[in-house]
This record gives structure tokens, sequence and C-alpha cells, in this order.
């Protein structure tokens, strides 16, 4: 069965299963999936999980302690509080809802509040690295560390950040964490030299596209939520649970990632837009869109590498159902999520998981 035959099929099934024909052709912004379950006053889940996360940069500070100032300078450049901090936030959600399921208990381990550094830590490493392989000059606002410092001490500054982040994981002293959280470190690894190739054929190109989404950007969040399930809960159905909570809410938010990539500004992101077709890359959007514009496929096997082909494309999505499409896609994975987070035990942590992949759905940077 082709991808995209397989993605009308999950959409029927989709739709049976939670009512969701309203949603086909529609923006993110009309998603209201979530619905309060464990009887109490629901807050907002940042500032829920920000209680455990209080410190947060001064702790990762702490553990960049360097005593050469440059360096210093480099590698604490991105740890200034101006991020989202997602990927703590969801880590420190499912720690207290895997502790709330098991034993009842609300507080979070030190060694799980340690991951959701870790977890910030290596994704922050791979934004410097990212931006030194892209080339890239601004990110969140603000000029890039390649940028300022060059692409050599641009790659020592990410390797440093990692290296912390490995010392920190160390401490924890739980082999099967380690296993876990070094997994993360070679999907990155694999999932840009995935991003470096490309395939002819449409459907291998699709799993191609997604494979290494679940690699690069999926795979931290999904184990970053095994490895406090692990910590916090022996059972190991609950661990299956907050890895597939992980990993669709991570497939979900890329994928709104490259739909914003066509349909943001600039400003609003906080970096340039577009920058996917001039890397050469071709992302959700433009795969759904060669379905209605079949010259595409020629230009994506170049890389949008003539001159015109990136404003082509770029034209060709915006008018097709493309940025549709891939919303749809995400809020599958969205709904997936929730169905999995659902299993656990009701708790305003459970249901902030629950709240954020809407957030992840109707975000606009």
């Amino acid at each position: 069965m082709s991808y995209f035959n397989l993605v009308k099929s999950i959409t029927f099934a989709f739709r049976n299963i939670y009512g969701l024909s309203r949603f086909h052709h529609t923006t993110p912004g009309v998603c209201c999936c979530s619905k309060i379950q464990s009887g109490e006053k629901y807050t907002d889940p940042f500032k829920l999980g920000w209680r455990d996360l209080k410190g947060l940069y001064e702790d990762i500070k702490k553990e960049l302690f360097i005593s050469t100032t440059e360096l210093k300078e480099m590698s604490e450049y991105y740890f200034d509080g101006k991020g989202k901090a997602l990927r703590p936030v969801i880590v420190v959600l499912m720690a207290r809802a895997c502790n709330v399921h098991h034993s009842n208990s609300r507080d979070v381990k030190a060694s799980q509040r340690s991951i959701a550094l870790i977890a910030e830590m290596i994704h922050t490493a791979t934004l410097v690295h990212d931006d030194v392989i892209d080339d890239a000059r601004s990110r969140r606002g603000k000029h890039t560390v390649n940028k300022i410092w060059g692409e050599k001490k641009a790659v020592l500054a990410g390797d440093l950040i990692l290296s912390a982040a490995s010392i920190a994981l160390a401490r924890i002293g739980n082999t099967t964490i380690i296993s876990i959280l070094t997994q993360v470190i070679e999907d990155l690894v694999r999932g840009e030299f995935l991003q470096l190739g490309s395939k002819e054929d449409e459907n291998e190109r699709f799993a191609h596209y997604l494979e290494k989404t679940f690699k690069k950007t999926a795979s931290l969040i999904a184990n970053s939520c095994k490895a406090v399930s692990v910590l916090g809960c022996p059972d190991p159905v609950v661990h299956e649970i907050a890895y597939q909570y992980g990993r669709n809410v991570g497939m979900a938010f890329q994928l709104i990632d490259d739909v914003l990539d066509f349909t943001a500004s600039s400003k609003q992101m906080g970096k340039p837009t577009s920058t996917d077709l001039k890397l050469g890359l071709a992302t959700g959007p433009v795969l759904f869109a060669c379905r209605q514009f079949p010259e595409m496929n020629a230009m994506i096997m170049r890389r949008f590498s003539l001159p015109g082909d990136v404003d082509r494309a770029r034209q060709c999505v915006l008018q097709s159902d493309g940025v549709q499409q891939t919303t749809y896609l995400a809020q599958q994975y969205c709904h997936e999520a929730i169905r999995e987070i659902s299993k656990l035990r009701p708790s305003p942590e459970r249901d902030a998981l629950i709240q954020l992949s809407e957030i992840v759905l109707t975000r606009e940077k």
C-alpha cells in the first residue's frame, strides 16, 4: 500500500475513533481534543511543570562549569531562559504523572529532574551543531554561536555541552537510563545522515522523512519520557506509555515546525523561514504538494538547486493542500499521544500532558 493511501486509511480510522472528520483540511487552531478528567483544578501546563524546574538554567550552567571565559560564553549562550523549554516541562510532568500512577506520589525525584536538565542540554548541543551544518545566521531572535565565534569554535562548544550532559547522565548511576539516553545520541547522528540523502520513489521518500523526523526530534522526547518513567515506576507497560506519548508528541511538534516554515514570519519564528527549501530539504508540506504538482519531484531530487526552484516550490506548497495535510497528520500523532497518556491514573500532570499536545498543534512559533 502506498504511503498516501495509508494516510487515507489512517484518516478514516481516526474519524471513526475520535470523530475527527471536522479536522480534515483545517488549520491547527481548531483542535480542542483535551478533556480534563482528574477532578482537580487545572492550571497552565507550563506553570505546573516549572514548579519543578526553578533554577533550571542556573543548574545547567553549574554543569557547564568552565574556567575559560570565551568557551563559557559560547556554551551558556542559548541557556538564557528565552527558549520554550518544552522538553524539560514534558519530562517533569511525565515524571509526576508516572509517580502518581505507580505510588500516588506527586514528588519528582532528583534523578528524574536531572533527566530534564540532560534533555535540554542534549537538545541545545544539537542546535549549536545544526546551525554549523546549516550555516544558520540567527536563532531565537539573535545571532547564532557560529556566526559570532566561527564554525570551529561552535562545534567545540556543542561538544562540550554534550560531554557535560554525559557526565550528568553517568552521575545518575543507572545503566538502564544511560542506555536509554545514549540511544538518543545515536539517533541524532543517524537522523542527520538521513537528512543528507533523499529517495526517488515517492512512498520511500515519505517514509525516509518520517524516520528522519523521529531520529532528529522525537527520539529525544520519547526516550527522556521513558527514562523518567523507569526511574519512577517498575512497570514496563508504563514505560511504553511514556515512550509512545513522547514519540507521538515529538513527531507532531516537528511536523508543525515544518508547517510554520511556510506559514509563519521570520519575526514570529525568531529565525529565517523557508530555510528547509534553501537547504535542499523536502519536508511534509512539500511531499504532500508533490501529488498536485508532480514537477516538484525533479526539484526535490536536485535539492532545489537551480535558480527559481525555492520560490517555485514554495508557491506550489502554498497553492496545494500540503500545509493542511501535514497539519492533519500532526493532529493524528497528537491524538495517539492522548490515547496513550490517558491510560495513566488521572492527575493534574496527566491532564497537563494532554493539554500540551494541543499546544503543540496550535503554536505559532
